[in-house]
């Protein structure tokens, strides 16, 4: 485990836990206690856990991180109709990405019914959705595989996206924050997600309202980074005056 995912997996068992302790940090990833210091130094320094004598505690701001079965079932309904709304996005003969958000896997099975689609995703999940799509070209980043969202990451991924460019890119994300902007928990997702950005023309997020005014663990990109944000009704009407006042083409399923 590198500092990264140290410092990513430190955070989640606060969350977990409510409050950890140096040395049992230390003693569980086998590192020095100077080591673990430091983490919970920077991580308070981020405000993703409060530094507390000995240890740290959960910082309040930071949501926890589901699995991406706890992601599936949270607001399924509302996912699916988002899904709808975002398959009017895609057009015959496009090349899209699909990062591998519960909701992007709910679109995915919602483009069976195209005949010339190209799909990349860094998603197994989404992947499994398109089996049975005869019309769409699937391909895989391939790279690591994390476990707890299914997706893929690392240089073999980034490459595989950097050899292509795509008409749209749909990304789902954990928090959408006035001052973080478009957030997920994972430095190595955010990455990923700020390279799909990269080498699309259009970026389409795709988030329930739930994600409004929470903050992931790692930044992808400004609110005004964005070219097409579709949500529910349940969107703050400070948020979608931000949005649209920065540009972002705004569509709101009721």
């Amino acid at each position: 485990m590198n500092t990264i995912e140290r410092r990513h997996d430190i955070v989640q068992q606060t969350l977990k836990l409510g409050k950890v302790h140096v040395s049992a940090l230390a003693k569980s990833y086998q590192v020095s206690e100077v080591t673990i210091r430091g983490d919970l130094n920077y991580l308070d320094m981020k405000n993703l856990v409060r530094r507390t004598r000995g240890g740290a505690m959960a910082s309040s701001t930071v949501p926890k991180e589901l699995s991406i079965n706890e992601k599936h079932c949270a607001q399924i309904d509302i996912k699916r109709k988002l899904a709808i709304l975002a398959h009017k996005q895609v057009q015959e003969g496009d090349a899209i990405i699909l990062d591998s958000g519960s909701t992007i896997a709910e679109l995915a099975n919602c483009l069976h019914d195209f005949e010339r689609l190209v799909v990349m995703t860094n998603g197994l999940n989404v992947a499994q959705n398109l089996i049975d799509a005869p019309g769409v070209e699937v391909l895989m980043t391939g790279g690591v595989l994390r476990k707890t969202s299914l997706s893929f990451y690392g240089r073999q991924a980034e490459d595989s996206l950097e050899r292509y460019h795509f008409d749209k890119a749909f990304m789902g994300v954990d928090g959408i924050d006035f001052n973080s902007g478009i957030t997920t928990h994972f430095e190595y997702e955010a990455m990923m997600n700020r390279l799909m950005r990269r080498v699309a023309k259009e970026v389409i997020t795709v988030a329930d309202s739930s994600k409004f005014n929470r903050s992931g663990v790692h930044k992808i990109c400004g609110l005004a980074e964005i070219d097409v944000l579709i949500t529910d009704a349940g969107i703050p009407d400070a948020f979608a005056q931000a949005l649209e006042r920065n540009g972002v083409n705004l569509i709101i399923q009721t």
